[in-house]
């Protein structure tokens, strides 16, 4: 299920509603923009970017990222911007 939960938050990143303009919106906002957008719940969360509510199960923790080099092994999962190939990449919690 978590797998599939992940591919359909690439889908939602990798069609958005809106594109990515770095000029006009952080990425952080725009990726919470999306998710909502999709129908996703997204609330606050103290040592992440935001956190992706499910019902009945536990919250997702989501940093976000310009750099692939900036992504840490850890209990948040990894939402990257590759301004080169204009992609997104989500990578699940790796816990170390």
């Amino acid at each position: 299920m978590t797998d599939k939960l992940f591919q359909v938050i690439a889908e939602a990143l990798n069609k958005p509603p809106l594109p990515y303009d770095p000029g006009r919106q952080s990425f952080k906002q725009w990726v919470m923009y999306c998710l909502r957008d999709r129908g996703f719940i997204i609330s606050y969360a103290q040592n992440a970017d935001f956190a992706l509510e499910q019902k009945g199960r536990d919250k997702i923790y989501f940093q976000v990222a310009s750099n692939l080099e900036d992504v840490k092994a850890g209990k948040s999962a990894w939402i990257v911007w590759d301004s080169a190939a204009k992609m997104i990449t989500v990578t699940p919690p790796q816990d170390s």
